[in-house]
């Protein structure tokens, strides 16, 4: 049974064969996913911070963490970027992004459409919807760019159509009512 996915020893060793897969000397954002409770965090931010000193690894992120996770990470290397669950219907990480808006770390949200493709009728977000004549996912990214000048939502695609939807929320201006609308739920 090989190293777990957390420890130092694992993680610069997938970072090493990411570099060979890759085919490049420096990965640009190192994140590191999921803080294992068993090993110390500082032991798992220490292992990208010496690829980071050696000139493997350019920049490094945390995933799923906490502020008080990422005070502890930042003593031991400079963090620039975040990446929790968040979204219009899922806020539980609005400290982390306060956190990251305060203190210039990029907050990337993974799973940012979640419970928003089929809002209830009558409901903030279909309300939006209907008023802007965007997709109920639309607004709900639109929501998210409007949310947060750190924001980085990653909604992934399945197709060159759906790709196109999302790109197109740079154009969805939402005024103060249906953001205020949409912050209430």
């Amino acid at each position: 049974m090989g190293p777990c996915p957390e420890t130092p020893g694992h993680l610069s060793q997938q970072a090493e064969l990411s570099l060979r897969r890759l085919r490049l000397e420096r990965v640009e954002l190192f994140q590191l996913h999921r803080v294992d409770p068993q090993v110390p965090l500082e032991d798992q931010v220490g292992a990208p911070k010496q690829l980071q000193d050696e000139g493997k690894i350019r920049h490094i992120g945390l995933s799923e963490v906490t502020v008080e996770q990422i005070e502890r990470a930042r003593t031991v290397a400079p963090i620039v970027s975040i990446q929790n669950k968040y979204g219009l219907i899922d806020r539980r990480y609005d400290p982390e992004l306060d956190y990251c808006e305060r203190e210039g770390l990029g907050f990337i949200a993974w799973k940012p459409l979640a419970g928003a493709a089929r809002p209830a009728a009558g409901s903030a977000l279909a309300r939006v919807a209907a008023e802007t004549g965007a997709t109920p996912a639309q607004v709900a990214l639109a929501w998210l760019l409007h949310r947060s000048p750190v924001m980085m939502p990653i909604p992934g695609t399945s197709s060159a159509g759906h790709l196109r939807s999302n790109m197109a929320v740079e154009g969805i201006a939402l005024d103060e009512k249906q953001m205020a609308l949409l912050d209430e739920g």
